[in-house]
């Protein structure tokens, strides 16, 4: 067992020297006539922190953001929210992502074993500026909402830039969803133009999405053309958009426009809207989060370059679908210079080595993945040290769900030694994140390095007083660029204060049970609700909800995350409790059927992996069922606040439950 009080890796002198950190220390030290160059991580961030006005503008200076900045960095900072950062600055998204068009490859893509290809930048700039020309050709202005419901493939990012081009918003979600996840979504923010796939492949088998297609476009009022992108090889054909409401193909979408070369950019605000991002849904449908063009832009660039060391040239990966954060965060790694690895698919297909192949073909020098994956790979003993180069690989990122101690042993043990393993942890709220790590200090296992700089990000416990050293609510006490404008349709912003204001006056709480450790790093012991976090998943109770109570014999359910297999906090798996009809009873043929609707109509994802039918469901005095409580129960934990239940006895229901010993 390695010593938990010594570092698992620490970076050598010379990279530490070499790093982007160490020159950004520099050329702010000069900038500002401070003593930076010499710094350490913790002087860093407390300058980062205490002089945000310093720090930001040395990030939009340092990433050669293009753009005009002004003269004012931030008005009335001490607000959340209120803040308004870059108030005079001008600046348009895909600009600073296109920037420099030439030979230099921009992203590199395998579809599992089936597809491969690759873009240049010049290829890029050209594909945005046909597609965006497209899309003012049909009418698309700032504010329209263009929505893509397609694969991490290059057609994704093309989409996305080209709306970002006109200033228009772009929201996305993966083609597991079925057709109510998707309304759920998309419905709320009525897009004007849906780009879509015919199929995608996963784990070697074909799924056709045509049929979703034509439902998802037969119930959304507001589009006006459906895009088709070819991918899924022979499922359209020439009938690709056969029976699809206002469907194109995307070859015939831009074939008045295949001679564009030129890509107009509208410089706008600062805080002009870029993304519509979804919550996971607990308590109803997901909640419309909108994030502004330069809050993520600047957010990226300082988490890409300073807190990762990604540099131009670099060949940047993670392995995500467009219906997560992290496929909008990685990106945004075209600021940087770097060349992006997409990947769609099982990342277990063939040996179940396919992302260390192209870690190797593709000279991958910064490896994202979950903590599922990591923990996935171990117990089949997989060992990439042993079969695999991985010589331009410099770092790892893990994220989704807390990486345990043990998975910190398992990837300098097998995967490679000499690495930045970088645990990152913040949300969909943000679309980046609030912790997470540097390449110039030390690793300690089951830790995630420091707090992101510009990030004051602290531990509160109940009473809102900072604590060290025990478990309490992850905070951040001071505005920062990245903060979402609001909710979609939240007049008033009354939702959005809810979320993460009301609990601690002017400081936003994140939701996250966290810790911060003597090394000044943080651990990450889960979300404070009840958002369930099957392999590093989040799902929203309410979106399982809504599909089982669609079966007339059941006339209520509760679904937890049960820790799986015991005493393992790495992962929890599904189960959903039941109460039925008088008349029923819980069968097969019913599990059967319930699992089926939520796979149709959520993800595989969202699928139980135990259910279990219960005489009564828990709630309060108000009618809200209790989820925390339940989860407690199973556990074997006390629960807090009986006494606001109006019916505490059916919480023996879920005690003891033998079937959920294995």
């Amino acid at each position: 067992m390695t010593d938990a009080t010594k570092p698992i890796w620490k970076p050598a002198a010379r990279r530490i020297a070499a790093s982007r950190l160490k020159a950004f220390a520099r050329f702010a030290d000069k900038r500002w006539n401070r003593r930076l160059a010499g710094a350490d991580y913790s002087q860093l961030h407390a300058w980062s922190i205490d002089h945000p006005d310093e720090f930001w503008a040395s990030v939009w200076e340092f990433g050669e953001v293009i753009g005009e900045m002004g003269g004012t960095v931030v008005v009335d900072r001490e607000k959340m929210p209120g803040a308004r950062w870059f108030p005079e600055a001008r600046l348009n998204f895909a600009e600073n992502l296109l920037w420099r068009p030439g030979n230099q490859e921009a992203m590199v893509f395998w579809g599992e074993d089936k597809v491969k290809g690759r873009v240049s930048r010049a290829e890029l700039h050209q594909a945005v500026a046909q597609t965006a020309a497209a899309l003012r050709a049909m009418g698309v202005v700032k504010g329209d909402r263009v929505a893509a419901y397609l694969p991490n493939i290059p057609a994704t990012v093309v989409a996305m830039l080209a709306a970002a081009s006109i200033g228009a918003i772009f929201s996305s979600a993966s083609p597991d969803f079925g057709v109510q996840g998707v309304l759920d979504r998309f419905g709320q923010i009525e897009p004007k133009v849906l780009f879509a796939c015919d199929g995608y492949w996963y784990n070697g088998k074909l799924v056709d999405c045509l049929g979703k297609l034509s439902e998802i476009a037969a119930r959304m009022p507001s589009l006006q053309r459906v895009v088709v992108v070819p991918y899924g090889g022979d499922v359209s054909g020439a009938n690709g958009v056969a029976g699809i409401r206002l469907g194109v193909m995307l070859g015939d979408f831009l074939a008045p426009f295949v001679d564009e070369r030129k890509l107009r950019f509208e410089r706008l605000p600062f805080d002009h809207p870029l993304y519509i991002m979804y919550s996971s849904g607990t308590t109803g449908v997901p909640k419309c989060i909108v994030h502004c063009a330069g809050g993520a832009l600047l957010q990226h660039i300082k988490e890409h370059q300073l807190q990762g060391d990604v540099r131009q040239g670099d060949r940047l990966f993670y392995f995500t679908t467009c219906g997560w954060m992290m496929w909008n965060w990685l990106v945004s790694g075209l600021a940087s210079g770097a060349t992006l690895l997409l990947y769609d698919g099982s990342p277990f297909v063939g040996r179940g080595t396919i992302l260390f192949d192209y870690a190797d073909a593709e000279g991958m020098t910064h490896f994202g993945t979950s903590a599922k994956f990591i923990d996935a790979i171990a117990k089949i003993s997989l060992e990439p040290r042993r079969s695999h180069r991985l010589k331009a690989l410099r770092a790892m990122f893990s994220t989704g769900s807390p990486l345990v101690a043990e998975g910190f042993d398992y990837v300098y043990t097998n995967i490679k030694s000499d690495i930045q393993l970088a645990s990152i942890s913040g949300g969909t709220d943000i679309v980046s994140c609030f912790v997470g790590g540097n390449p110039v200090s030390p690793v300690y296992r089951g830790e995630i390095q420091c707090a992101g700089l510009g990030m004051a990000v602290d531990v509160f416990d109940d009473n809102g007083k900072p604590v060290r050293g025990e478990k309490g609510e992850l905070v951040c006490t001071r505005s920062f660029p990245v903060m979402p404008i609001g909710f979609w349709n939240d007049t008033g912003g009354a939702k959005y204060h809810a979320a993460y204001f009301e609990r601690f006056d002017n400081v936003w709480c994140h939701g996250d049970f966290a810790e911060i450790t003597d090394h000044g790093g943080f651990i990450i012991y889960g979300r404070s609700d009840a958002t369930l976090n099957p392999g590093g998943v989040r799902i929203g109770t309410a979106e399982i909800y809504r599909q089982v109570e669609k079966l007339a014999e059941i006339v209520e359910s509760i679904v937890i995350g049960q820790d799986w297999p015991p005493g393992n906090s790495g992962d929890v798996r599904v189960v959903l409790f039941v109460k039925l009809r008088d008349e029923h009873g819980l069968d097969e043929a019913l599990e059967t059927r319930i699992k089926q609707v939520i796979r149709d109509n959520t993800t595989p994802r969202h699928v139980p992996a135990k259910i279990l039918q219960v005489a009564d469901i828990p709630r309060t005095k108000s009618g809200k069922i209790v989820e925390l409580a339940v989860r407690n129960v199973v556990h074997g934990q006390p629960v807090k606040n009986v006494e606001a239940l109006a019916n505490a006895e059916a919480l023996e229901h879920f005690r003891n439950r033998c079937e959920l010993s294995s």
